[in-house]
């Protein structure tokens, strides 16, 4: 069974979007979301929720999704894509159905998973209190086995090999899934390189629960990126020929629009010094600092802690109750610095991060992207600062400026204003 994501890797609103308006259903650009004439149990949780104009993805995809048809969907971090398949699958839900899985959602990570659920309990709200369950990885088998003997709830999010591990053990009966969602779907599909081998697990995994669920199904895939190899691919899962494709813009051009970028050139035995010397001098509501494993995600939030720095730290060796437990813990303010791997790294929202730091330079353009998206979030300004170490980090740097047609320059002598990147 593929490893949901628990190993560590050794070594804008946007300004332009492209739509293919294909597979059924026009867009309707709406100012309000009363215009989607959701339930009104669904308008009462987005008012309670201060929510009132949908972000761009939302306002194509939303009704496309509440028509029925299949989705692939790219858009920025930040934009909303996770409450446009809540919300049109809690609207297309029967809710007179009881005991039988109705939509399924699959992510790569636990704690997206949990991330995801909360969603769902937010805005069914109005509608029943036992829609959602979670079933993950590092959780005992006969705790999930137990809750759905007990009762299927209509909505079931989980990772791929706890989902395949209870409908092949037959705990879990997919067989009146009416949706089917793959959230962060171009890393739930796509390969993952592991020493140097290049896996593809959790895609086996997907494919095997997808052969579960019936024909006659909806099917609503959404990323941040979603490189032109992994498309075909994503395409075989759909029911439509021709499903509505919703991409930022056909060049991977993403902009980041209010979030400020700056790298710095440091020698790896000064990293330390001067990340303290940034924690201590720039103002920040709460700041990720990502690191590229787990060893030195423990060792440097001990330093910080040292320098006087309270700061807590997560990754993929921990524990699954820990994690969460600090997770939520971050999330609501307990404490403002967070040292995190790359499980950290893609889909979760933590709405009062406004300073990320890439203390180890991702491995990658495409997760350069998903790390600094967790500042700068839809409608708020961050700040992201970069350490380059090595000729490994000027080349992904270099890739990151060309392909995101952005240019990074130099961490100034002087502090940032705070009122630049403040959300």
């Amino acid at each position: 069974m593929a490893e949901e994501v628990d190993y560590e890797s050794e070594d804008e609103k946007t300004t332009t979007t492209t739509t293919k308006k294909t597979g059924g259903g026009s867009a309707m650009h709406s100012a309000n979301f009363k215009d989607f004439v959701l339930r009104p149990e669904l308008l009462n949780a987005i008012t309670e929720c201060g929510f009132e104009t949908p972000s761009q993805v939302q306002q194509e995809c939303i009704p496309v999704a509440m028509h029925g048809s299949d989705i692939i969907c790219q858009a920025r971090s930040g934009m909303g894509k996770t409450a446009v398949f809540v919300l049109a699958t809690l609207h297309l839900m029967d809710l007179e159905k009881e005991n039988q899985c109705q939509v399924l959602v699959l992510c790569h990570a636990r704690e997206l998973a949990y991330q995801i659920s909360k969603e769902y309990k937010r805005f069914s709200k109005y509608m029943r209190p036992d829609i959602c369950e979670v079933f993950i990885g590092g959780i005992p088998l006969k705790q999930n086995i137990e809750t759905l003997a007990a009762r299927v709830p209509p909505v079931i999010v989980g990772t791929p090999g706890r989902v395949l591990d209870l409908a092949t053990q037959k705990k879990l009966d997919l067989s009146k899934v009416s949706m089917f969602v793959i959230d962060e779907c171009d890393r739930v599909l796509g390969g993952e390189t592991r020493n140097g081998v290049e896996t593809f697990d959790m895609r086996s995994e997907v494919q095997k629960v997808f052969a579960m669920l019936p024909l006659e199904k909806q099917v609503m895939m959404y990323s941040a990126t979603l490189p032109p190899s992994i498309r075909s691919t994503l395409k075989k899962f759909c029911r439509d020929a021709n499903p509505k494709e919703v991409f930022v813009d056909d060049t991977q051009t993403l902009k980041l629009t209010g979030l400020l970028q700056y790298m710095r050139e440091v020698e790896e035995k000064e990293k330390s010094a001067i990340l303290s010397d940034i924690i201590d001098n720039y103002e920040f509501n709460q700041v990720v600092i990502f690191v590229s494993n787990f060893k030195r995600c423990q060792v440097l939030s001990n330093l910080m802690n040292e320098a006087g720095f309270p700061s807590n730290f997560i990754h993929g060796k921990m524990k699954q109750e820990e994690r969460i437990k600090r997770f939520d813990a971050f999330k609501s303010g307990e404490f403002r610095i967070l040292l995190a791997t790359d499980l950290l790294g893609r889909g979760i929202d933590i709405e009062n991060v406004n300073l990320v730091i890439n203390y180890d330079f991702p491995s990658s353009d495409d997760q350069y992207l998903h790390r600094v998206a967790r500042a700068g979030r839809f409608d708020t300004k961050g700040l992201a600062i970069s350490f380059i170490s090595t000729p490994e980090d000027k080349e992904i740097l270099a890739k990151v400026q060309s392909r995101f047609d952005v240019s990074i320059p130099v961490l100034p002598a002087e502090v940032i204003d705070y009122n630049l990147y403040k959300n």
